[in-house]
């Protein structure tokens, strides 16, 4: 059973940087296409960021070239990197593992199998 946990939210002002960080463990994570989602208060479970198992990268455009995405292979974790933080960019930031290495669609919800508890964003302005 894949386990992945989310740490490195936290309370940031605006312009800020925070760095989050998933865990996985079960099995390694490698070879896995993995993303990053948020969910603000009233909203649905929004698209952030997402790597394939050899480093492709795709963003959504309202974090791109503010977010980078980035595995730490022998730590089986994959980080966000979140720097120019904006009051939007507040939400529960989810980690997702998918069973294929890369995704044709990798903003789809559904085409990942295993997700994190989550970890609170909150950007004061």
């Amino acid at each position: 059973q894949v386990q992945l946990v989310e740490s490195g939210g936290g309370l940031v002002q605006a312009g800020g940087s925070l760095r989050l960080s998933c865990a996985g463990s079960g099995r390694t994570l490698n070879g896995n296409a993995m993303g990053w989602f948020r969910q603000a208060p009233g909203r649905g479970r929004e698209f952030v960021a997402a790597l394939t198992w050899n480093g492709g990268s795709t963003y959504a455009d309202s974090v791109k070239d503010r977010f980078t995405i980035a595995r730490d292979n022998p730590k089986n974790t994959v980080h966000l990197q979140m720097n120019s933080l904006k009051p939007e960019d507040t939400a529960v930031y989810y980690c997702a593992a998918s069973l294929y290495a890369n995704l044709a669609r990798p903003w789809r919800t559904q085409d990942y199998n295993y997700w994190g508890q989550g970890a609170q964003v909150t950007v004061s302005s």
